[in-house]
C-alpha cells in the first residue's frame, strides 16, 4: 500500500462540527460590524509579492507563501489584509464618500511554526475606516473591538484594551537622540520587550542610543501622556473607558503603523494578543507612490485564538453550545414506519422544507428503531411518524418526550410552532 496522504503541518480540516463553531464566530464578527456600520469587501487570496515587500516588514516578508507564477511573476498567498485594502482604496478612492468603513472575513497564510494559537492558515476579521484622521475614528475600533468581545460572551474581567502610541515612541527617540536609520528596529526591540530577558533587550538597546532602564522610565510615565487623551475621553462618554490600560509595552509588529496603536488581551491566561491594529495613515501613499494620500486606522482578530478562548472561558463557551445546541439541530425527522407511504412521507418533506423547516428523513428502508436513532443523533426536535394510521400522521416531541396524534393538513402549522419554542430538555445534554 502507499503512504497515506497526511494535511500539510500547519492547516486545518473543518469537519461539520468545526465548520459550526466557525460558522458561530463568523456570525458574531458580521453582526457586530453591520452594528457598526461597516461594508463587508474582499479581496484575491493571491497578490504580487512586491505589495507586501512594500511595508509590511521583515517579520512578515519571512513568513510568506510565494512563488513565481508561469509568467515570472512574484506572487504571494496573502498574509494579512491590509495592504490588499490599501490597494483596493487607492484604486477607486474617489468611488466612495470618506470615511469608508470597510470589514472583511477571509483566509490567510503565513508560515510560521505551528503552535498552541498559531497556525499557518487562518481565517481573520478585519475592520478599517478610511478617510478620518481623527483620533474619534481610532476610538470608534476600540469601542468595536469591546463590543465584539461582549458580544462573543466575555466579561470585562475576561480581556484588557492595552493602548499605545508609536508617535509617543518616535518622540522618545527625539528626546534620546536615536539616528532615525534605528526605527524600525528599535520598535521592534520595543514590541519584544516582554518576551525578551532584560539583559538582552538592554545590549540591543544600548548598540542605537538608550537603555533599557530609561525605555521603562517611560513606559511607566505613559498615562499622563498627552497622546492618549481624546481617545480615553471617547470611551469614557461610551462607559467602556474601564476596558482600556495605556501600555506603552504595546507596539505592533507590523512596520506601517504610524500612531495609535492597541491589543486586546486575555487576562486570565496570558495568552498572546487576541486582536490588535491601529492607525495607518501612510500605507495607501505608499503603495499608491503617492497618487493616494489617505489617513486610515482598521483593526484585525484571527479564528484560532479566539476560538480556543471561547472553549476555555465558562461564559463565552455556554454562549456558544447555547447557539450549537438549536443551529445544529434539525426541526423534524420523518420516520418512515410504513413504506408503502414513502411518498407521501417525501410530500411533508418537502411542504416543511418549502416553509423553511430543517427535515431529514431516511434515503433507504430502514428499522423504525434505528431511525429513531437516527433522529437522536441528528438532535432533530421531532419525529414525525408516517405509517399505516395516514393521513393521520403521529408527531414525538423528542426533548419533551410527548407524542400526539394530527392529521396531515396540521402538520406545518405544528411544527412551526415548535420550532418557535425554546428548546429545553435532555437532548441538548448530548
Amino acid at each position: 500500500m502507499g503512504e497515506k496522504i497526511q494535511k500539510l503541518p500547519g492547516f486545518r480540516d473543518f469537519f461539520p462540527e468545526d465548520c459550526a463553531v466557525r460558522n458561530y464566530v463568523f456570525g458574531k464578527w458580521r453582526e457586530i460590524s453591520r452594528i457598526y456600520g461597516f461594508h463587508e469587501y474582499d479581496g484575491p487570496i493571491l497578490e504580487p509579492t512586491d505589495l507586501y515587500k512594500k511595508k509590511s516588514g521583515d517579520e512578515i516578508l519571512g513568513q510568506l507563501f510565494h512563488f513565481d507564477d508561469r509568467g515570472e511573476r512574484g506572487v504571494a498567498m496573502r498574509p494579512e489584509l491590509t495592504p490588499t485594502l490599501a490597494r483596493m482604496a487607492a484604486t477607486r478612492q474617489r468611488d466612495y464618500k470618506k470615511p469608508l468603513r470597510w470589514f472583511g472575513i477571509g483566509q490567510f497564510f503565513r508560515y510560521e511554526k505551528p503552535q498552541k494559537g498559531r497556525t499557518r492558515e487562518f481565517y481573520q476579521l478585519n475592520a478599517d475606516i478610511l478617510g478620518e484622521e481623527s483620533k474619534e475614528a481610532d476610538a470608534e475600533l476600540i469601542a468595536f473591538s469591546i463590543d465584539l468581545m461582549l458580544a462573543l460572551g466575555f466579561t470585562k474581567e475576561d480581556f484588557i484594551i492595552r493602548l499605545s502610541d508609536r508617535e509617543a515612541w518616535l518622540e522618545f527617540m527625539r528626546q534620546e537622540s536615536i539616528d532615525s536609520s534605528y526605527q524600525e528596529h528599535f520598535l521592534q526591540t520595543i514590541d519584544k520587550i516582554e518576551k525578551e530577558k532584560d539583559e538582552v533587550t538592554n545590549e540591543a538597546l544600548v548598540k542605537i542610543g538608550t537603555t533599557r532602564e530609561a525605555v521603562q522610565n517611560f513606559i511607566d510615565s505613559a498615562a499622563d501622556s498627552k497622546h492618549f487623551s481624546s481617545v480615553i475621553n471617547n470611551l469614557q462618554a461610551r462607559g467602556l473607558s474601564d476596558y482600556v490600560k495605556v501600555d506603552l509595552n504595546v507596539v505592533r509588529g507590523l512596520a506601517y503603523y504610524t500612531g495609535t496603536v492597541f491589543e486586546v488581551f486575555d487576562t486570565n491566561r496570558n495568552m498572546r494578543a487576541i486582536a490588535g491594529g491601529g492607525r495607518y495613515d501612510k500605507l495607501c501613499s505608499l503603495i499608491s507612490d503617492g497618487a493616494a494620500d489617505i489617513p486610515a486606522c482598521g483593526f484585525a482578530m484571527g479564528d484560532v485564538v479566539i476560538t480556543d478562548l471561547i472553549k476555555q472561558t465558562k461564559s463565552a463557551n455556554t454562549k456558544l453550545l447555547n447557539y450549537l445546541g438549536t443551529e445544529d439541530s434539525s426541526d423534524a425527522y420523518i420516520i418512515i414506519a410504513d413504506e408503502n407511504h414513502r411518498n407521501d412521507a417525501l410530500s411533508i418533506a418537502q411542504l416543511l422544507r418549502n416553509n423553511g423547516c430543517r427535515v431529514s428523513y431516511p434515503l433507504a428502508p430502514t428499522k423504525v428503531g434505528k431511525q429513531f436513532g437516527n433522529a437522536e443523533n441528528l438532535k432533530s426536535r421531532t419525529a414525525v411518524i408516517i405509517g399505516s394510521e395516514y393521513p393521520k400522521i403521529k408527531v414525538k416531541d423528542l426533548i419533551q418526550r410527548e407524542e400526539i396524534e394530527i392529521e396531515t393538513d396540521q402538520i406545518l402549522k405544528f411544527i412551526k410552532s415548535i420550532k418557535n419554542t425554546p428548546p429545553e430538555g435532555p437532548l441538548l445534554a448530548k
